[in-house]
C-alpha cells in the first residue's frame, strides 16, 4: 500500500511538471511579453505572458545573488517536503493529505526548473521579439538566474469605481489582478487541501489524541 502511494505521488508530480513546463514553453516561444489571448473568448479568463524576476506576486530579492539564494532555498524546501511526504506515507496519513503534499512538491519543482534552467536554454523575451529555445548564441542568463514564466490571468471584475466615491472615484478597479502559472496553482490547491485536512482532523480530535 505504501509503495502504491509513493508510485501514485510520483506519477502525479510528473504529470503536473509535464503540464506546467509544456504550457510555459508554449507561451514563451509563442508570445512576446504581455501578449496572449482570451480563453474561449472570455475577457476575464486569459493567457497573458509575463515573467517573474523573483518570488511570489512579483517580489524580488537582491539581484543575481538573491535569485541564487532563492533557488537554493527552494531546492532545500522541496527536498524537505519530499522527505516529509515519505514520512507521512509511512505514518499512514490520509490520501487527501498525501495528495496535497504532492501538489505542493510538484508546484515548487516546476518553478525551480524555471529559475535554474530557463536563463540558460531560452533567448530573452521582450515586447517585440519572441524567445527561442536553445538559441545558438546562448541563453539570456546563467544557471540559477532564470525568470519564472507566468501566464494564467483571471481579472474576474474589471471596472471603475463610481465617480461619486471620494478619493478613488473614477479609478480602475480590477479584482484578481495577479498572473500566475500551473505550478503556482498546484501549490495553492495543495495548501488549501492541507488546511482543510488539518481543520477536519482537529474537529475529530485527532491532534488532541496524538498530544495526549
Amino acid at each position: 500500500m505504501k509503495n502504491k502511494q509513493e508510485i501514485r505521488a510520483t506519477i502525479l508530480i510528473l504529470i503536473v511538471l509535464l503540464l506546467d513546463q509544456a504550457l510555459k514553453i508554449y507561451v514563451k516561444t509563442t508570445f512576446v511579453l504581455n501578449d496572449g489571448f482570451n480563453i474561449l473568448g472570455l475577457s476575464w479568463a486569459q493567457i497573458k505572458f509575463v515573467e517573474n524576476n523573483g518570488m511570489a506576486l512579483g517580489m524580488e530579492l537582491g539581484g543575481a545573488y538573491g535569485k541564487i539564494i532563492l533557488s537554493i532555498f527552494r531546492i532545500i524546501a522541496c527536498i524537505l517536503l519530499v522527505l516529509f511526504m515519505r514520512k507521512s506515507i509511512q505514518e499512514n496519513k490520509s490520501n487527501a493529505f498525501i495528495f496535497a503534499l504532492t501538489l505542493v512538491i510538484a508546484g515548487a519543482a516546476g518553478n525551480i526548473i524555471d529559475g535554474i534552467f530557463y536563463g540558460n536554454i531560452f533567448s530573452s523575451s521582450d515586447y517585440f521579439e519572441i524567445a527561442t529555445l536553445f538559441p545558438t548564441e546562448g541563453g539570456y542568463a546563467p544557471f540559477f538566474e532564470g525568470k519564472v514564466v507566468d501566464m494564467l490571468y483571471f481579472p474576474i471584475i474589471d471596472t471603475h469605481f463610481p465617480s461619486w466615491i471620494p478619493l478613488i472615484g473614477g479609478q480602475e478597479f480590477r479584482f484578481n489582478n495577479y498572473i500566475f502559472n500551473l505550478a503556482d496553482l498546484s501549490i495553492t490547491i495543495g495548501v488549501i487541501v492541507i488546511f482543510r485536512v488539518m481543520m477536519s482532523d482537529k474537529k475529530k480530535g485527532k491532534y488532541i489524541d496524538s498530544v495526549a
